[in-house]
């Protein structure tokens, strides 16, 4: 899923991590391989958030789900997506 620049915020306040850009070089080949998502890199590796079920009503949620581990300090090994226990509140419906 593709985060608005404000969803993007409100994650990183919720989730220790970096965000990539659109014009890092390195996303068109992240979405070759992972579709169509933000992408996220923290201490255990690459990250992309998916739509959940809001733990409170009148929320959208997110749930952090992990797609490649540091193999090393420099490399990522790509896995099949692993859903994490972490979950974002993305924002408020109105």
């Amino acid at each position: 899923m593709r985060l608005t620049s404000a969803e993007v915020e409100r994650t990183l306040s919720q989730f220790e991590a970096q965000a990539f850009p659109d014009n890092h070089p390195v996303v068109p080949q992240l979405r070759e391989l992972f579709g169509d998502h933000t992408f996220f890199l923290d201490r255990n590796g690459l990250n992309i958030v998916e739509p959940a079920e809001p733990a409170q009503a009148g929320t959208q949620a997110g749930k952090v789900v992990n797609l490649a581990d540091w193999s090393d300090a420099d490399r990522l090994a790509p896995h099949e997506p692993e859903a994490t226990d972490i979950f974002i509140v993305l924002g408020f419906n109105h």
